[in-house]
């Protein structure tokens, strides 16, 4: 990775007040991978109204425990029928598991669907989504020099044990930021 740009990977990224686009007003998203190609992660603060019972349905997977009761996230625009599962670090390693960043992995495969549905083997925390926030080349720099974001150094436990709808507030939170208080236009001194 060159000097000039900053690896905002294992962040999150809470869009602005003044953000304006639908599919990223009031997010909080969890970066995944930032480098000169790009960036991907995964929004982590709008659930769907779809239980997570419907996927394991989907797989012909029985539920076992009360998981099947959480609900799906939407991730992000694109590829909105790809699954990503956001997970804690557990003993077990699945197809394609990847160490996003401290206490934080991220798989994308049936076999970690199925330990969720039955309830062996499966990580103590995560989060399904579906879909994912994608930049290009150069993107989410021009993004972040407009203030569309506020970036927060990610924190597993912020991730999930908070409830989703108090992600964003808390995150913000954690570096001393009301986004209450936040000014819906944005400016350069």
């Amino acid at each position: 990775m060159s000097g000039s740009l900053t690896d905002l990977s294992h962040h999150f990224l809470i869009a602005m007040p003044g953000m304006v686009d639908p599919a990223f007003a009031g997010t909080m998203i969890y970066l995944c991978n930032h480098d000169e190609e790009g960036a991907m992660g995964l929004t982590v603060n709008r659930p769907l109204d779809v239980p997570l019972r419907a996927l394991f349905e989907q797989f012909d997977l029985s539920c076992v425990g009360n998981r099947g009761s959480e609900a799906l996230l939407n991730g992000g625009p694109v590829q909105r029928d790809w699954g990503f599962v956001l997970h804690s670090d557990a003993a077990k390693q699945w197809q394609g598991t990847q160490q996003v960043g401290c206490g934080v992995k991220m798989t994308a495969s049936r076999d970690i669907i199925e330990d969720l549905a039955r309830g062996k083997d499966a990580p103590e925390h995560s989060c399904v989504v579906l879909g994912y926030a994608g930049w290009g080349a150069g993107q989410l720099e021009a993004e972040l020099l407009d203030n569309a974001w506020l970036t927060v150094p990610a924190d597993a436990v912020l991730l999930f044990e908070t409830p989703v709808e108090q992600r964003a507030d808390r995150a913000a939170a954690s570096i001393g930021v009301d986004l209450s208080k936040l000014s819906n236009s944005a400016g350069r001194a």
